[in-house]
């Protein structure tokens, strides 16, 4: 299976979506699925990564070569966040029944940021603190993300310590990630493993 992850900016997020998406994978029964991040073009912001006409010639472009296309971006606090990625998906399904093979699109918005899926996997963060603060918080990448990081010693890396905790997050996903982040995370996982049933 090739599976292709749209970040709204994946000079960062790509760090942390590729070890999480994988781990989920391995999780549906696809620990040999091929997860690549989309580099080109960058899209570089939540704004513009939930306009349909970014998203349908990046679709159009890969369809030929991705079983799973996965948009994640952050919710940020947007209430209408979600009918927007609604509406990204129903016009990427209609290109993709324009091409032989099942292939699907799904577009998910991080609570409230993709940074808060790391964190979840990080039993040392999430005993000490409240985690529906923390999931409630508009801006946990500031807050709580790169404080924690720096504690670890992360402080003065290019990516900020989203390499080395994403990966040992992604350990800790079928225990804590998808269960303390079901609205998002889980609820991403759920529809593609429906959609992975339905193929037979």
């Amino acid at each position: 299976m090739n599976v292709l992850v749209i970040p709204e900016d994946f000079t960062k997020d790509q760090y942390m979506l590729k070890p999480i998406v994988e781990a989920m994978l391995k999780k549906l029964g696809k620990k040999k699925a091929k997860v690549k991040v989309c580099r080109d073009p960058l899209l570089g912001s939540v704004e513009q990564a939930t306009k349909v006409e970014r998203i349908v010639p990046i679709v159009n472009r890969y369809a030929g070569m991705t079983d799973l296309f996965l948009l994640c971006v952050d919710r940020d606090g947007r209430e209408g966040r979600k009918l927007q990625l609604e509406k990204i998906e129903r016009e990427a399904a209609a290109i993709l029944n324009n091409f032989t093979g099942d292939r699907a699109f799904f577009a998910e918005n991080a609570w409230q940021e993709i940074e808060v899926w790391v964190l979840a996997g990080l039993p040392d963060f999430t005993k000490a603190r409240d985690w529906q603060e923390v999931r409630q918080e508009r801006d946990p990448k500031e807050r709580y993300f790169l404080p924690y990081s720096q504690q670890r010693g992360f402080a003065n890396s290019s990516d900020e310590g989203r390499i080395a905790l994403s990966q040992e997050a992604a350990t800790q996903y079928n225990n804590r990630i998808r269960k303390l982040c079901t609205e998002d995370i889980q609820n991403l996982e759920t529809r593609i493993g429906d959609w992975m049933t339905n193929l037979g």
